[in-house]
């Protein structure tokens, strides 16, 4: 079987799919304590790597994305699949699952 190779520009979302890059985690509490991989959340903030085409309506035609490349948004905890290209984490997920764009 052939290897495939992955990377970031080769990842191209379908229909209202959105690929977002996952920012860190915070490391220490507010009080300071370092905290242990299995005490970490699941960040919920990241940068919109790549966007759909948009929802296709119901005459065929396209609604376009309401987020674009470069936006850091707000996105539900347990919402899309969860990628590891490199060292980076990403997250595949439907443009509903977006709550806000972080201003």
């Amino acid at each position: 079987m052939a290897a495939i190779s992955i990377n970031v520009s080769t990842v191209k979302p379908l229909g209202e799919r959105v690929f977002i890059k996952v920012s860190p985690s915070e490391e220490k509490t507010a009080g300071g304590i370092l905290l242990p991989d299995t005490a970490k959340e699941k960040p919920q903030v990241g940068e919109v790597v790549s966007v759909g085409p948009g929802k296709r309506n119901e005459d065929g035609t396209r609604s376009p994305a309401e987020v674009k490349v470069g936006d850091r948004v707000l996105y539900s905890k347990y919402a899309g699949t969860d990628i590891k290209l490199g060292g980076d984490e990403y997250v595949l997920l439907s443009e509903k699952d977006i709550l806000a764009v972080v201003v």
